[in-house]
């Protein structure tokens, strides 16, 4: 339901505890002692059936005898009591339920499904059970138990936990941190972490987002709301159980290399979320972000009257990733002339112990003004020579004078004073100068900015394109699996893999199967005329690894040779399995890649997030080595180089010592691939390569498993992925009134050189009567907005001339958090209009909403733009002026009583190897 009714949940005009208790140690008597202490200024009522009077104030005995209808009601009631408490409050229109009890239970049959189902049925939003409450310091809303009051900011904050929601109000109100909001949330029986994150990231006074998770349960809702929390704002999250180890044992290397914990680390990077390890990192990271403290880079310069303060920082930052920043001829110059002769003439600067304030800010305007350095750290130690407080006045004036005259190159400074007390705090707080108690705080500070700025930069980046020399042949893939899957077997054999790897283009050794030794002979000739050594192997489907039986002999060179390894590999395998069914033999040639590296690749199957892409270093020791790094799919190929260069591995793929480089897309093409495999083929539950050879050559799967099952749970009932792929069953073609046909597609990420061309090929009025207003330059966050789509959430279908590629309109719909309401724009080349383009792409768009259960088109139409107006009314749509604002009309088409003969639908869309039976014709 996402963020329905929780408006009124948290600024609500009236509220009722029902459980309220005269007993002081009772959960209703602390909410109402925080209600009343916070200064709530709508209704407070009572609600207990064995008390009339609370406290000297008025109980009632259930919710119908209020003269209002509560917003919101704090349940603290006894867990039995509850499901008659939430009927009641549903029956006279309660928005939400704040349910702080414990002990509803799980699952069917239990207290808390009756609560939910009954919720669910009348549009009530439930928060917990089992939560500390709900605090808006905005509204002087305190509907929880917790000890302390929070104060009011700009910082929002989502627990699972309500113990360390608690924790943490404590640790801000030390450190005078506000809040924008506090929710803990509980057992999630409706309100969950992802609707949060919807309400939030709307939400005007929230700034940066907090989330305390312990696990997630619906990965698709999460990851769509966390990906669009995160690219308007920080969103920044502590996860516990990170030593926790899998609940059941994987079937690969990959699937034992891919622990839960590294998977939530990679659903985290994909979302654009930023990761910190403890409370005070969090809180850290939110007042830098929430503030706007962004650097440019990962350059970092330190100031320092101590030397060794300045040599653990710098050894800090590079443990971590940064760079230390390189100083120019010109501020080396410059610091000459103000240091002492034995200043240490680069980064960091020891301005020596004996350093004042005029030296602190000589030093400090150099490196400010230096275009090497993207922060600078301003770190002392306390002497008996300068005093700490005259020296931090003097840095934040210099950096108030340098922002107020624009003329920093290095906008962000950071202080770290080593035992300072709170006066020196109050003057970096007052200057906005972000301040730490030692250089290592400061510098881990610095990186997670660094890393907030790769993530977003990441979120909004364009992939370059892949689609002219990767077009997988979907439907033999998917014979292969399905064949195997009929036969009930849960792993392909070595010649289905083949097969498989084949239709994704991943190259893969040859094999054959053979009946008998004889057979084997016959079929290993080939390889053996060109000179190859062959291996044998023994061939049956109950046997995972052949080698556990001695069921492989390598470097046969002649046919006596393979006819005695066949015979000896059976004999050993009838020995060792008796109970396993022997197919036959496999025979490979044997690959001789010399300066290949060994790389493992694969799909791990994760019970939250579905499919996850795993790659890392390969070879028989893959485990112990550990050097892994995993991915959410859907790919595009920057994804796919940053999941590879995560890896130590990753240093092996370029020329080193004579050993010539892979060629740098060859690795990342092929997990995009693999990506693309798991986003068709849902069947396939996990695979592992191992090892993938790569040289100067490209790359060779030299061995191969994959394991295959029907999938207990698809999102939409069509994939297993968390991510919502591309959706390609809507690609196609449409027919204009000319009779002449463009090809239409889903907009992808890699689009925006067309879309910035085509924006060239649209009149200034037309971009006008799109955007509302004049539009000179498009800059490539806006395009990115355009083109980067969630599929979960929206969609742009975009028209495209069959000859040259070029795009020729487009139309897109943004849906609300339910997905119940979306809003539709369109924009065609302006030489193009009158062809019957608009109308074929607005009822295709029509059908696409449709098919995906919304409920609403709706969209805004400047009065002047006639014809966007009549094709509205010819579509159905109903037309009112906005009260608002009478430049504006406001269009909506009810989906449900949409007809589509009234338009007509004759012309079919079809996706290659699948149609998808929509139909759009031009009028």
């Amino acid at each position: 339901m996402s963020t329905f009714g929780l408006e009124r949940v948290f600024s609500p005009r009236n509220i009722a505890v029902v459980g309220g208790s005269a007993r002081p140690s009772s959960l209703g008597a602390a909410v109402l002692r925080n209600l009343n202490a916070s200064g709530f200024a709508g209704g407070i009522a009572m609600v207990n059936p064995r008390h009339a009077v609370i406290d000297g104030e008025r109980s009632f005995p259930d919710l119908k005898s209020l003269s209002f209808v509560p917003d919101l009601i704090v349940v603290t009631a006894p867990a039995a009591a509850i499901p008659s408490i939430i009927a009641d409050a549903a029956a006279v229109g309660v928005a939400g339920a704040a349910i702080l009890s414990a002990g509803l239970g799980h699952g069917g049959g239990s207290l808390a499904e009756t609560v939910a189902r009954t919720a669910r049925m009348s549009g009530m939003r439930l928060i917990g059970p089992n939560c500390l409450g709900v605090m808006v310091p905005r509204a002087k809303l305190n509907a929880s138990f917790a000890a302390h009051r929070p104060a009011e900011g700009h910082v929002a904050l989502i627990s699972q936990s309500g113990a360390v929601a608690a924790a943490m109000i404590e640790w801000a109100a030390e450190r005078r941190l506000g809040f924008s909001g506090i929710v803990s949330i509980g057992d999630q029986l409706d309100v969950d972490v992802a609707d949060l994150l919807d309400y939030f990231a709307l939400d005007d006074h929230t700034s940066a987002i907090l989330i305390y998770l312990e696990a997630v349960k619906d990965a698709r809702k999460f990851m769509s709301a966390a990906r669009a929390a995160a690219r308007l704002k920080p969103v920044i999250v502590v996860k516990s159980g990170r030593m926790a180890h899998g609940a059941k044992a994987a079937a690969t290397h990959t699937g034992a290399l891919a622990g839960s914990d590294a998977v939530y680390d990679a659903a985290f990077r994909r979302a654009g979320m930023l990761r910190v390890y403890d409370l005070r990192e969090l809180f850290d990271c939110a007042e830098l972000l929430g503030r706007g403290f962004v650097p440019r880079g990962n350059r970092l310069a330190i100031l320092t009257n101590g030397g060794g303060l300045g040599i653990l920082a710098i050894d800090r930052l590079a443990e971590l990733g940064g760079v230390p920043a390189t100083l120019t001829a010109e501020t080396i110059t410059r610091l000459d002339m103000v240091l002492p002769p034995g200043w240490s003439r680069a980064n960091p600067v020891d301005i020596s112990g004996d350093a004042d304030a005029a030296r602190y800010v000589s030093a400090l305007g150099a490196l400010l003004d230096d275009a090497n350095s993207d922060a600078v750290l301003v770190a002392n130690v306390e002497t008996a020579v300068a005093p700490v407080d005259g020296i931090a006045a003097a840095v934040a004036q210099c950096v108030r004078d340098r922002r107020a005259k624009r003329s920093a190159v290095a906008a962000l400074v950071l202080a770290a004073w080593v035992g300072a007390d709170d006066r020196t705090g109050a003057t970096f707080e007052a200057a906005r100068i972000p301040h730490f108690p030692t250089e290592d705080d400061a510098v881990r500070a610095f990186m997670y900015l660094v890393r907030y700025r790769e993530a977003s930069t990441a979120l909004a980046a364009t992939p370059p394109s892949i689609a002219s020399v990767f077009t997988p042949d979907t439907s033999a893939a998917r014979r292969v699996v399905a064949k195997a899957l009929s036969e009930e077997r849960a792993w392909l054999d070595p010649v289905e893999i083949v097969a498989l790897f084949d239709a994704y283009g991943i190259p893969i050794v040859p094999t054959v199967a053979a009946h008998d030794p004889e057979d084997a002979a016959k079929k290993a000739a080939p390889f053996l005329a060109k000179g190859l050594a062959v291996a044998v192997k023994v061939f049956s489907r109950d046997i995972r690894h052949t080698s556990d039986v001695g069921g492989v002999i390598l470097g046969l060179r002649t046919k006596e040779a393979v006819v005695e390894a066949a015979t000896t590999v059976l004999a050993r395998a009838r020995s060792a399995r008796p109970d396993a069914k022997l197919q036959g033999l496999t025979i490979q040639p044997m690959i001789v890649r010399r300066a290949a590296r060994e790389l493992i690749l694969g799909i791990a199957d994760d019970p939250t997030f579905g499919p996850v892409i795993v790659f890392g270093r390969g070879g028989t020791a893959v485990e112990v080595i550990n050097d892994k790094a995993l991915a959410l799919p859907p790919l595009d190929m920057n994804l796919a180089r940053d999941l590879v260069g995560r890896t130590r591995v990753s240093r092996l793929l370029g020329a080193y010592r004579g050993v010539p480089a892979v060629p740098p897309d060859v690795v990342p093409l092929t997990l995009v691939k693999l990506a693309q495999m798991a986003a068709d083929i849902p069947d396939v539950a996990e695979l592992e390569i191992n090892p993938l050879l790569a040289d100067e050559t490209g790359v060779f799967a030299l061995d191969a498993r994959v394991a295959i099952r029907k999938p207990a749970r698809l999102f939409a009932g069509q994939t297993r992925l968390a991510v919502r792929p591309y959706p390609s069953q809507w690609e196609g073609e449409l027919a204009l009134k000319d009779g002449s046909r463009v090809l239409v597609r889903p907009m992808r990420p890699e689009d925006e050189p067309m879309v910035r061309a085509f924006f060239k090929r649209v009149t200034a009025e037309d971009l006008r009567l799109r955007f509302f207003h004049a539009m000179k330059e498009f800059s490539h966050a806006f395009i990115a907005r355009l083109t980067q789509l969630d599929y979960a959430r929206a969609m742009a279908l975009v028209a495209l001339d069959p000859n040259t590629g070029a795009m020729m309109g487009a139309v897109r719909l943004h849906s609300d958090s339910l997905y119940e309401n979306a809003e539709y724009a369109i924009l065609l080349q302006s030489d193009l209009k009158g062809k019957g383009l608009g109308w074929a792409l607005m009822q295709l768009l029509i059908h696409y909403a449709r098919s995906e259960g919304l409920k609403r088109l709706f969209g805004q139409v400047l009065t002047e733009n006639t014809t966007m107006l009549g094709m509205c009314r010819e579509l159905g749509f109903t037309v009112t002026m906005d009260p608002a604002d009478h430049s504006i009309v406001d269009v909506m088409l009810d989906l449900d009583r949409f007809i589509a003969d009234a338009v007509g639908a004759d012309i079919l869309i079809r996706s290659g190897a699948d149609q998808s039976g929509v139909t759009a014709t031009a009028r």
